[in-house]
């Protein structure tokens, strides 16, 4: 892929994973729109980055600011990569406690309304763009990358809301590159482990030390570079298509409270 005169719109594009992507994007010579509710941090951030980099303010799940974005990202080159790495903190609680609670069917939907319907909504709206564009020597329009979690496939105590979006990101992730096949539309995902961003830096250290502790090799924290680079090598390989990849040190994982934790992405 030649990346030069190509656009992305990078969602939760100035926090941890997708300021990263959206750092890397631009290195490769693609404009990129930071689409960010965060507008104080996302404006400083895209400064930063330079004239190719251009700010779009909004919540991915409204479709009104989801299509300003996508319209500058058409302005700034050819659209063709969507990147959804947004993501915020919310604390959930156990499915019951031992006093007889029962899990707040709130936060449950807010945390699935956040992490999966919210990419799902970037991913319809993207792959309906990418498909008036001109394919490439294989027939390609455009690629989708959505993050999941280790957790879809290893949820922690306290994270049955988050696995359970994370685990959706899994599921929809085949379907949707069968489902946009005949476009000429790849989709990925990519379910990081315990990666150091600013949100995980603010973590306990009894927890981040647990969590190192389950990494198999090297032994440490995941960087935000290295989901980063993960996501250039899925635009760069076009026959990667319908998959999840991991991104641990092969983690294994033995129970671990996520009691106070912020959100492992």
């Amino acid at each position: 892929m030649q990346f030069e005169g190509l656009s992305a719109v990078v969602s939760g594009g100035a926090g941890g994973l997708g300021g990263a992507t959206a750092r890397r994007l631009v290195e490769l010579g693609m404009g990129v729109v930071v689409f960010e509710p965060e507008a104080d941090r996302a404006h400083a951030f895209t400064q930063e980055l330079g004239a190719n980099a251009v700010y779009v303010p909004g919540d991915h799940n409204d479709d009104a600011a989801v299509q300003r974005a996508i319209a500058e990202a058409q302005r700034i080159g050819m659209f063709c990569i969507n990147v959804n790495a947004a993501g915020v903190a919310i604390n959930s609680p156990p499915t019951a406690s031992i006093d007889g609670t029962p899990h707040d069917m709130q936060i449950f939907r807010d945390m699935v309304e956040l992490h999966l319907f919210g990419p799902f909504n970037m991913s319809r709206l993207c792959a309906a763009a990418f498909a008036l564009n001109k394919p490439d020597e294989d027939g390609q329009r455009g690629v989708i990358i959505n993050t999941a979690s280790t957790a879809a496939f290893d949820g922690q105590a306290r994270q049955a809301a988050y696995s359970a979006s994370k685990s959706g990101i899994v599921g929809l992730t085949m379907a949707m590159a069968r489902d946009l096949a005949e476009i000429g539309v790849r989709a990925c995902a990519i379910a990081p482990g315990p990666i150091l961003t600013p949100r995980l830096a603010g973590a306990p250290e009894a927890l981040k030390a647990a969590l190192i502790g389950n990494v198999a090799f090297p032994k440490r924290f995941g960087r935000a570079e290295e989901y980063a680079s993960l996501v250039e090598a899925i635009l760069r390989t076009p026959f990667l298509n319908g998959q999840t990849i991991r991104l641990d040190g092969a983690m294994s994982t033995p129970l671990t409270s996520m009691a106070g934790a912020p959100a492992p992405k």
